[in-house]
């Protein structure tokens, strides 16, 4: 199925929700307004409908193999990724001053989505580059930055993040890599490293790994862990590639999903030690790799909508050329395509409400991001990152967990088809599984949401969230109509819903810590429902004064019909989610552990 980039609702959201022409107003974006979010966004589409997408199918039937030591990817990707790297893709947010466009995270996001719709692993290798250049932006000598970001933009090396072990998981405490210093400044690395996406490969001759270790002698837990880069190859001073270090992929994984990117395993200092290099200080090794964790984490939740869009364009063209049985209501005399059968309509409608609200809610955050680095005013940088903090864990958590229906949705939609792998539906669903796991499983962003982001400041930050949707409510209500009446009275319901559980998370966070943390995932479902319905309802008021004016009535219509379906089929659920926190967390460890 061919895949389209949806680039006139990603233009809608960024012109008329995030504001591209308020981050064009901030210093360094001055040339990044409309006229260039349309231009770079063009170009985008037509890189990875024409060259990306085609490779998703052959990446599930043909994966990534292993042998020897060496990484195989997919046949076609090596030529894409340096189609990719040729373009400018992969420096599109980063700084000019080391070889990349400088544009906004708002453009960049928008194109982050279209590469990860049209090939999800594919997409994985830039994904991680993205984060090991946060990373060094963020912590890296001035002579790391110089050396190894350029080759980074320009696709001659790739990053990876090595965080997890086989005893550790997601408790990072338990790391226990170790790093030897040396006399003439870097470390011997000494570990296994597991799940290392594009841990090794061969569309690059090098890899920057960014890996979490603990030099002797440091502390327990995590206020032990420091960052290193330990890089496949050594490096001579101008880059180039000196001799292979002392680290090697013993094995890749065999997925459920994303079968053609490369899941490592890597092991360090067989021969005598891999040889790293210290990022920033000893012993501030999580706080700097939680700088690539959170642009991983966005770039997850982005990925969320990229599948479900994917699995929406999928379906509905299904839908629209599967003949079966006679419309209900008789509008078709015999057999009808099963885009007139209700309940498909209903499928195919929850499938695009939820992509839509997720993708707003998303380059809404991108553009809060955008102003909380950029802005001149240094109370205006600081509430854009309070809101944007706010929203990367609904962003990740309620976007992925979205993906999960939708895919399964799409699956449903084809019927008996979709149940067979060369339909293609089967491997949207499949591959959206790791979503809600990796970079932090869901109940991880919903802990994050419940102790950093609201119980830590009483709420407050939640509670101007709601303030905002309040204000969007009384505009809802003061334009009138059937379909912004229905959004005002669901999105205020859905408000209050949210503003009990705030209330109950903040006065029970410590007297009742097993209630509260047991509706956390609950919360995030419930906030980023809200959240992004609000970001509906204000679609809905723009499209509604767009279509009065008689600008592209097709478009504004269907968006006023989404944002509606969004309230009385999504927003709905608001209620019973509040309900099950305030009244009904206490039930979820009532049951004694020997019982189950």
């Amino acid at each position: 199925m061919t895949y389209r980039a949806p680039v006139k609702d990603m233009l809608f959201v960024m012109k008329h929700l995030a504001d591209i022409d308020a981050v064009a107003r901030l210093p360094g974006h001055e040339d990044a307004g409309y006229d260039t979010a349309a231009a770079v966004l063009e170009e985008c589409a037509k890189l990875n409908e024409g060259v990306i997408a085609p490779l998703n199918r052959d990446g599930d039937v043909q994966p990534s193999t292993f042998s020897d030591g060496r990484v195989t990817t997919t046949p076609g990707f090596k030529a894409a990724f340096e189609q990719y790297v040729q373009g400018g893709w992969q420096g599109l947010h980063h700084p000019v001053a080391f070889g990349g466009q400088g544009l906004p995270k708002l453009i960049h996001a928008a194109c982050q989505e279209m590469v990860n719709s049209a090939n999800l692993s594919f997409a994985l290798c830039p994904l991680l580059t993205d984060g090991a250049i946060e990373a060094l932006l963020t912590a890296g000598s001035q002579e790391q930055k110089t050396t190894l970001i350029p080759r980074l933009i320009e696709g001659r090396w790739t990053g990876s993040m090595n965080l997890t072990e086989p005893q550790a998981g997601s408790d990072l405490s338990l790391v226990r890599t170790r790093a030897e210093p040396q006399p003439d400044g870097t470390y011997r690395v000494f570990g296994t490293k597991i799940f290392i996406t594009y841990g090794e490969h061969d569309l690059t001759d090098n890899i920057a790994h960014l890996v979490l270790a603990r030099v002797s002698g440091a502390p327990e837990g995590v206020k032990g862990i420091s960052l290193f880069v330990v890089p496949k190859h050594l490096y001579n001073a101008d880059g180039s590639n000196a001799a292979r270090n002392d680290v090697h992929c013993v094995s890749i994984e065999h997925k459920l999903g994303i079968k053609a990117s490369p899941t490592a395993v890597l092991q360090f200092g067989d021969h005598g030690g891999a040889v790293g290099y210290l990022v920033g200080q000893e012993n501030r090794g999580l706080e700097y790799m939680f700088v690539m964790m959170n642009a991983a984490r966005y770039g997850v939740g982005v990925q969320g909508v990229a599948v479900a869009e994917r699995a929406y364009q999928q379906a509905v063209q299904y839908a629209r050329d599967r003949v079966q049985s006679r419309p209900v209501d008789g509008s078709v005399s015999g057999a009808a395509p099963i885009i007139h059968h209700p309940d498909v309509r209903r499928m195919l409608m929850i499938m695009r409400a939820y992509t839509e609200a997720c993708r707003a809610m998303a380059l809404v955050a991108a553009a809060a991001f955008d102003a909380a680095h950029a802005h001149p005013d240094a109370t205006v940088r600081r509430d854009n990152q309070a809101f944007y903090e706010f929203l990367v864990p609904l962003v990740k958590g309620y976007s992925t967990e979205m993906s999960q229906e939708v895919t399964s949705l799409g699956v449903q939609v084809h019927g008996g088809m979709g149940f067979i792998e060369e339909t293609g539906a089967a491997q949207h669903y499949r591959d959206a599984k790791i979503l809600t796991i990796y970079e932090g499983t869901t109940a991880i962003q919903a802990n994050d949401l419940v102790g950093r982001k609201t119980t830590r400041d009483g709420g407050a930050m939640a509670r101007a969230v709601a303030a905002q949707i309040e204000q969007t409510e009384r505009d809802l209500a003061a334009a009138g109509g059937a379909a912004a009446a229905a959004m005002a009275t669901r999105l205020a319901a859905g408000r209050r819903a949210l503003l009990d559980v705030v209330d109950f998370m903040a006065t029970h966070a410590r007297s009742d810590a097993n209630a509260v943390y047991a509706g956390s995932v609950p919360y995030l479902m419930l906030a980023g429902n809200v959240v992004a319905g609000w970001q509906m309802g204000r679609a809905l008021l723009v499209a509604e004064r767009l279509l009065a004016a008689g600008e592209d009535a097709a478009f504004m219509s269907a968006k006023i019909a989404t944002a509606r379906f969004y309230a009385e089929h999504i927003l709905a659920k608001a209620l019973g989610l509040r309900d099950a926190i305030v009244e009904g967390a206490g039930s979820v460890t009532a049951m004694a552990l020997d019982a189950f």
